[in-house]
């Protein structure tokens, strides 16, 4: 079956925060474009596509029953996962006793962090940095330890192994934050790159949370590899996060989930998880979720992939061809660009603020990287048909970047 990734869907007044909160003031939102544009949302991590058809089919047929009350888990719900993980990831000997619900990933990063370190201490992340794990990890009172990444000749982003080791090995780091694929860079790690991090992980005892929530979005070309699965220590030793909401769209049913192969750090997670009663799964949020991996989902899933591929090739070559000075390193996962305009700022005379100001104008709202720790960076998802892609950087050109 071939699915609709090109219409146009007008999200105004639908729950969106993407484009309801445009102009708003609130948060990280963009201020709405000046008369005579319209806008197009390319800040919040979320896709303007209609999800898989078979889950609206499943919320309307289990909203049809009347009633709503308290229930378990289903069969379906785990072998759902189970299935899943095999067909995309290559996971096996995953029992359903090692999954267990989060209301979100950046709760289960908590519930985990909680348990391996206490607060005040001293957590590793990459750098730049998703802006939800320094909020979280800040809230909570943890101490971040950055080690920033660097591009290498070709540009790719890659973890700096020696700094690593460096901070690990005199900072007293026992629990780190890792994001695969990573988010906002768009890398989607090596197997070697995944064991030599590990390595040092085990080296220095240090307890490992790793985000996938992103595991699905691989462009083409790309395969996501577990982290838990690339040694037996990292398989005992790593608390593993995943949703569908990356990969359907699903963020506002809430829901996500944890595999942990160790019982010991498994019961002492799902105890803090338990603990404030409200870690619940919605009735709703499980039958998006077992639609979404049924066999529709994974065809769905192919066919967004190759359009996502489609958008990112043209974005990072019309940036190449037409924005001197702009770098953007090619995303191999995820659906969002993060552009480094130091060099066009300062050849230039603009500041970054001048420079999203101007987009902003002309309805290109995409997001401040500095949230992210790109001093001088933008984040563009570019989860939209590709008619808007293109008029968003027609308008770039014309307006911001070659006035």
């Amino acid at each position: 079956m071939q699915y609709d990734f090109t219409s146009l869907i007008d999200r105004w007044g639908k729950d969106a925060l993407a484009v309801d909160e445009l102009g708003s003031g609130k948060g990280h939102a963009p201020a709405a474009p000046k008369e005579g544009f319209d806008a197009i949302p390319m800040w919040v991590a979320d896709m303007n596509f209609a999800t898989v058809p078979t889950v609206p089919q499943a919320l309307a047929q289990r909203a049809s029953h009347p009633l709503y009350g308290y229930f378990d888990p289903s069969d379906d719900y785990f072998s759902s996962i189970i299935n899943w993980q095999q067909q995309r990831n290559g996971v096996t000997g995953l029992t359903r006793e090692c999954i267990g619900y989060e209301n979100g990933v950046l709760g289960g990063v908590v519930s985990a962090l909680n348990v391996i370190c206490s607060r005040g201490g001293k957590v590793l992340l990459h750098s730049p940095t998703y802006v939800g794990f320094t909020s979280a990890l800040s809230n909570n009172g943890y101490d971040i330890v950055l080690s920033p990444m660097t591009r290498d000749e070709a540009g790719v982003w890659r973890m700096d192994f020696e700094d690593m080791e460096e901070k690990l090995r005199t900072q007293n780091i026992h629990a780190a934050v890792f994001c695969s694929p990573h988010n906002p860079c768009g890398r989607v790690w090596e197997r070697w790159e995944l064991e030599r991090a590990m390595a040092l992980f085990e080296k220095y005892d240090v307890t490992v949370v790793s985000d996938e929530i992103w595991s699905d979005i691989i462009l083409e070309g790309g395969k996501h590899i577990p982290t838990q699965s690339v040694s037996q220590w990292a398989r005992q030793n790593t608390v593993a996060l995943y949703a569908p909401s990356k990969t359907f769209n699903l963020a506002g049913l809430v829901g996500s989930y944890h595999i942990i192969y160790n019982k010991r750090l498994r019961d002492r997670v799902e105890k803090e998880s338990s603990l404030s009663h409200y870690n619940e799964m919605n009735v709703l949020s499980m039958h998006a979720l077992i639609a979404a991996y049924r066999p529709e989902g994974q065809e769905w899933l192919e066919q967004l992939r190759r359009v996502l591929t489609a958008n990112v090739d043209y974005a990072c070559g019309y940036i190449k061809d037409h924005f001197p000075g702009v770098a953007a390193a090619r995303p191999q996962g995820t659906y969002m660009l993060f552009a480094d305009c130091t060099e066009w700022c300062k050849t230039h005379g603009k500041t970054i603020d001048e420079v999203e100001k101007a987009c902003w104008d002309v309805g290109v709202a995409l997001q401040d990287g500095r949230a992210f720790h790109g001093p001088c960076h933008l984040r563009i998802n570019l989860a939209l048909p590709f008619s808007r892609v293109q008029e968003a950087f027609e308008r770039l050109d014309k307006y911001v970047f070659n006035v």
